[in-house]
């Protein structure tokens, strides 16, 4: 397996695949996920001709369970990690939920690497939290009882949240896939408790608006209109007026987890933007 050693010591495993000269794309997983997630992502842009790349966040999957560093400023400087010791400056980034965040906070803060463009889905900026200036946002004792149950009944927990809100599952009429319940659970328990828990202060706290506004490259901004994870009123259009450069594209009725659950058309959507 193939890692990349932080400054701060922590080992982050990657994925690199596809030719060297190609154009790159890399891809950032949602809490409390892998690179794995982005299967149907990457075996597809791979066979359209990109090098594809993608990352297991520190605590996360492969990368060392570590105790500190579970913030957005040390998610963004992991990246900046992987992209130097791969030499893929100029890449497309895609992030996924938590990894939105990440992607946002990456391009704001390491204006060293001059990102093409981004793609943002079912993304958690600009704000997850409900606070007075943000009343459209999600109250606060919904992330303590993630943190509670969690640290509680963690295996249970995940499988309940794959098979009802993350795609959507528990909306008539779908019908709930075991196996893709399970490659989410599976996921989530390769990685560590201690940074799954302070994950979701990460996710849920930080507050991407000035990052939002300082970005200029085109992004695109995927989201599902039904999605119960991250709400779409609080996230996808405030997203979009933020950025300089934004495009918004509203998934009717989809859930959280579009890239499995849509990934003909998010893949398509993406290459779309890429190419054009």
């Amino acid at each position: 397996m193939a890692f990349v050693t932080t400054q701060d010591g922590v080992d982050i495993f990657y994925k690199d695949w596809g030719p060297r000269g190609a154009p790159v794309i890399h891809f950032h997983h949602g809490w409390p996920l892998t690179a794995d997630d982005w299967d149907a992502q990457m075996l597809f842009f791979l066979g359209q001709g990109f090098r594809v790349v993608a990352h297991d966040r520190r605590g996360h999957g492969r990368s060392s369970q570590v105790s500190e560093g579970h913030d957005m400023d040390h998610y963004a400087d992991d990246v900046a990690a992987v992209v130097r010791h791969l030499g893929t400056q100029g890449a497309t980034h895609v992030g996924h939920s938590t990894g939105g965040g990440e992607v946002v906070r990456y391009v704001a803060r390491h204006g060293e690497d001059p990102v093409a463009r981004a793609v943002l889905i079912s993304a958690v900026p600009p704000l997850m939290l409900q606070t007075d200036a943000n009343p459209d946002g999600t109250p606060k004792e919904v992330f303590d009882d993630f943190q509670a149950q969690t640290a509680a009944r963690r295996a249970a927990f995940y499988h309940e949240i794959a098979a009802g809100p993350f795609y959507g599952y528990n909306r008539a009429p779908e019908t709930a896939l075991e196996p893709v319940i399970l490659n989410w659970w599976r996921q989530g328990m390769m990685g560590g408790a201690k940074a799954h828990y302070d994950g979701i202060v990460a996710f849920s706290q930080t507050d991407f608006t000035e990052d939002l506004r300082r970005i200029a490259i085109p992004v695109l901004v995927l989201h599902g209109d039904d999605d119960q994870v991250v709400p779409y009123k609080a996230s996808a259009p405030r997203t979009a007026e933020l950025l300089r450069n934004g495009v918004l594209k509203t998934y009717p009725g989809a859930p959280h987890g579009l890239p499995t659950t849509h990934a003909e058309q998010v893949n398509a959507d993406i290459m779309a933007f890429v190419r054009g």
